[in-house]
């Protein structure tokens, strides 16, 4: 007969507070137990004799909190934080978080619940790894985050979600619960969410031990402040990166990008960036970090020429190039690309140093404002597929190919190096503040001045209802910018599972123009509003015809937001002054409302602003095809606990309910809470040409109070305290509007001044 062998015991044996930190032991292994602050707690389980001193890329926070207590009974250790109780099971090793009321917030499962799995690594690591597996019990609660997903879930219980980065994933594994608390793993490689009949667990693909914070932030906001606490401040980016962005695949030479630029001032359109996307060097030359001469003969003077018309210049650069190179041949003669491949290894200083050189010496001192980082992964085997890959597969397929190429802990964390290189070679070389779009990202990565966005989707209203969960996701794993390619970047149907857009005639199809401009007014109020994407040109008078006013809806939209600039503005200077967020799921403003907690198509800007993108065709399906739908509407729902205002019309609602909501092609259905605050600006063609005179609107019914930042708009003066915070307040019981400089700049006169206050009442 078969002999069952005895497991070593999960027991705890032992509890000793050292330098601050409280260690368990038993016979299976070591648990760490380091406060942070007194909301926040690091974790750490190891079956080997010491815990690993390797660096993690990600948390910068490195202090240990001194100002706690632990309590030891027969059948518990108790470990008390002012905010946070942990309480671990003496017989199992299990754990359970309670808040300063007592209340239970998370548990693990009784049995097993952290299990290690050692197995070999590639030659690229050393040593062995571990497979980590997190068994948690979830309560009455909704979840979110873990980074950008396509399939455009709403609460991610009951949901199995694939953590690596793809062409249209991103992988943060930061997940945050409607009952104020989150869990950030501190791992770089791929990470499985299961919450199943297969269980209800975190499990990581390869680390040298378990790793993970346990967040009480008391609130939802206050987790991302954790995260934030934990991982670095989200870096302010430059003004002129919250206007518009015009794009394409692409222009070609710098007389179209010159032409394209001053056809939008000729239409009185706002523009702030244009962006030349890939190929800017010569055929042939993949990668290369030059100007090709023949398409563009003088960089300079381009990019001059569109500075005097207030239009920025952002530029896609690859981490890969061609072995014909001159740049390639650079990097294999120093030995600073991964191994068996032509991309360069941003995990070694050196290697992100020579990058930098080369961008500099080669685009840079022409006076490139900001970097397009594409295939920042920077491998997608999903891509080779003709088919679409199973889910489990797509995971399975980047754990191979990453792994043959870079440490199995980090196969996740290329982004981050990437960011690094350009953050850390402008800021030390210009001082300008770093603006990087790029196609991948993890813990850590906001403190990069990045942007980023959700890859080569296809045009299709199923496309677009997903998108705006994915971006609510990504926002709630901690990261601000977040941005899309405006109408799909794929708008054709082509030969492989990707290429599948619905529309062959593209903007000839009036189908495609309603998509578009729908798509158009859901990203106006995304942290960053940018067109972009291939089979056809993405001006917006490329929608202009006579069926419908598609263009008319399309110049509206973009003029509303550059009227609401600074208000946008002050919003992302709290974004780093006070780690809030730009947009958010409604669940993290209303968690007590559980009609909120499925709701992937409704959320806020700001505090308070409420944007309810239209998600289904009124007027044309595919082909021009005529509908007959009637008035345009949506369904939306109003969270219950205070009123709601019509921005449009001015009407006013009692919360706790559904309405349907007028949705002409030319305006999206936007709600304000009663007690806000919105700043509006004179009309303006970009953000540099913005006039000082503002509208502060106040939507009354509540107190109301809304901190106005104001700074240089470039550079990083804001850090050391070179910025302007004006308190606007609203007084309902007398009626009355308060201002006070909460902090005054040293410059003497203010760019923007209130000069009108406009009170809506019910």
């Amino acid at each position: 007969m078969l002999t069952a062998r005895k497991p070593k015991s999960r027991a705890i044996t032992g509890a000793v507070r050292h330098n601050d930190r409280l260690y368990l032991s038993s016979e299976a292994g070591t648990h760490r137990l380091e406060p942070k602050n007194d909301r926040i707690i690091r974790i750490t389980y190891t079956e080997k004799e010491a815990f690993s001193e390797a660096e993690k890329p990600g948390v910068t926070e490195k202090g240990v909190y001194a100002n706690w207590t632990f309590e030891e009974t027969p059948e518990e250790v108790i470990l008390r934080l002012a905010h946070v109780e942990l309480v671990v099971c003496k017989e199992t090793a299990s754990y359970r978080y309670y808040d300063q009321n007592g209340t239970l917030l998370l548990r693990e499962r009784e049995k097993d619940s952290k299990e290690l799995e050692e197995f070999p690594v590639s030659r690229i690591s050393d040593g062995v790894r571990y497979h980590t597996r997190l068994h948690l019990v979830w309560g009455d609660e909704a979840l979110y985050g873990l980074g950008q997903q396509e399939e455009g879930l709403g609460s991610l219980r009951r949901q199995t979600v694939y953590v690596h980065q793809a062409n249209r994933k991103i992988a943060v594994p930061m997940l945050v619960s409607t009952k104020g608390y989150g869990i950030l793993t501190d791992t770089y490689s791929p990470l499985i969410f299961s919450d199943t009949v297969y269980g209800s667990y975190l499990y990581t693909e390869a680390d040298r031990e378990m790793d993970f914070y346990f967040i009480n932030g008391g609130s939802m906001d206050g987790v991302i402040a954790g995260y934030r606490k934990l991982t670095g401040k989200a870096a302010l980016l430059p003004r002129w990166a919250y206007g518009y962005w015009q794009s394409q695949e692409r222009y070609e030479t710098q007389e179209e990008i010159l032409e394209t630029a001053l056809a939008y001032r000729k239409r009185g359109i706002g523009l702030d960036c244009i962006v030349l996307d890939w190929c800017s060097w010569e055929d042939g030359k993949w990668g290369q970090k030059n100007f090709d001469p023949t398409r563009f003969p003088d960089p300079a003077a381009m990019i001059a020429s569109l500075h005097e018309n207030h239009v920025h210049f952002m530029l896609s650069i690859w981490p890969n190039m061609e072995e014909s190179t001159e740049n390639y041949r650079e990097f294999r003669e120093k030995g600073l690309l991964l191994p068996g491949q032509t991309v360069y290894d941003p995990f070694r200083e050196e290697a992100r140093a020579l990058y930098w050189k080369q961008t500099e010496r080669g685009l840079a001192r022409y006076g490139v404002d900001a970097w397009w980082c594409d295939n920042s992964e920077p491998f997608t085997p999903e891509w080779n597929h003709r088919t679409r890959p199973e889910a489990s597969r797509m995971y399975e397929e980047y754990c191979q190919t990453a792994g043959q190429a870079m440490p199995a802990e980090q196969m996740d964390a290329f982004g981050l190096y990437h960011a690094r290189t350009l953050y850390e070679g402008q800021r030390a070389c210009y001082g300008r503040r770093v603006c990087n779009l790029t196609r991948s990202g993890t813990t850590g990565q906001q403190r990069y001045g990045v942007v980023l966005w959700s890859g080569d989707v296809e045009a299709s209203w199923e496309t677009l209802r997903r998108q705006i969960a994915a971006g609510l996701h990504f926002c709630a794993s901690g990261l601000p910018y977040w941005t899309v390619d405006i109408g799909g970047f794929f708008v054709k149907n082509g030969d492989y599972w990707y290429w599948k857009g619905e529309y062959p005639d593209t903007t000839a199809d009036l189908g495609y123009r309603e998509l578009f401009v729908r798509w158009y007014q859901w990203a106006a109020f995304l942290p960053v509003f940018r067109g972009h994407g291939t089979d056809c040109h993405r001006e917006l008078w490329q929608f202009a015809n006579k069926e419908q006013p598609f263009y008319d809806a399309l110049l509206a939209a973009n003029a509303l937001r550059y009227r609401l600039l600074p208000y946008l503005y002050s919003l992302a200077g709290l974004c780093y002054l006070q780690d809030r967020s730009l947009i958010r799921f409604l669940a993290f403003a209303f968690p007590e409302d559980r009609e909120v907690w499925e709701i992937r198509d409704q959320y806020l800007f700001g505090p308070d602003l409420m944007v309810c993108p239209v998600t289904e065709p009124f007027w044309y399906g595919a082909n021009s095809v005529r509908l007959d739908k009637g008035p345009a509407h949506r369904r939306v729902y109003l969270p219950a606990g205070c009123k709601w205002y019509d921005f449009w019309t001015d009407a006013c609602y009692e919360g706790g309910q559904w309405i349907d909501a007028d949705a002409p092609l030319t305006r999206i259905p936007l709600f304000v809470k009663a007690g806000t605050i919105l700043l509006l600006a004179r009309p303006a063609l970009s953000s540099e040409e913005q006039k000082p005179g503002l509208q502060a609107r106040v939507f009354s019914g509540a107190d109301a109070e809304l901190l106005f930042y104001e700074d240089a708009g470039d550079g990083y003066g804001y850090e050391s305290g070179e910025y302007r915070l004006t308190a606007l307040r609203w007084k309902e019981a007398e009626q009355a509007f308060q201002t006070g400089e909460i902090r005054p700049m040293e410059k003497e006169n203010k760019d923007f001044e209130i000069e009108e206050w406009v009170v809506v009442r019910p």
